[in-house]
């Protein structure tokens, strides 16, 4: 029995190697010659979210990414459905799109466990509740803040208007 298994242990092993390049071979063939996946996201249509988004960040350039913002009781968040999260007014403005913005839904409220009361980090807990009745609905996984400042020609614009 054991010369048996001792013979079989290298068929056994180069089987179970040509069948794993049997499942590789067609994915990277097919793979071949297609456009790959940015390629893809840059020619699909904007969403209703990122036109949204676009919108409001009309003028502005992005800064580094801030690990946490400060934020103050009467700034509110916005909700952008299947897109972000925007903080604040004025010349800056923070975009949180979360690790998974196609789970942002406005119909939701976000609550927080914060640990701090005078900042949003990245690594605050945030959970969705349905806004009428109130059940939770998921859970909100913040990736860093990329804030979008005003360009100089367009915020002298405003101090005009």
């Amino acid at each position: 029995m054991s010369t048996f298994s001792a013979m079989s242990r290298p068929v056994i092993t180069s089987l179970a190697a040509a069948l794993a390049l049997a499942a590789v071979a067609p994915a990277f063939a097919q793979s071949e010659g297609q456009p790959d996946a940015e390629t893809t996201a840059e020619a699909a249509p904007q969403t209703k979210g990122e036109k949204r988004l676009a919108k409001l960040l009309e003028g502005r350039v992005p800064g580094e990414p801030q690990r946490c913002i400060r934020t103050t009781p009467n700034i509110g968040m916005e909700t952008i459905d299947k897109t972000a999260y925007v903080y604040g007014r004025g010349n800056t403005i923070y975009v949180q799109r979360t690790s998974n913005p196609a789970d942002i839904d406005g119909s939701d409220t976000l609550v927080s466990r914060r640990f701090s009361a005078s900042e949003l980090c990245r690594l605050d807990v945030f959970n969705t509740t349905d806004r009428v009745l109130g059940f939770f609905t998921g859970a909100v996984f913040f990736e860093d803040f990329i804030p979008y400042t005003k360009t100089k020609a367009k915020a002298d614009d405003s101090a005009e208007g």
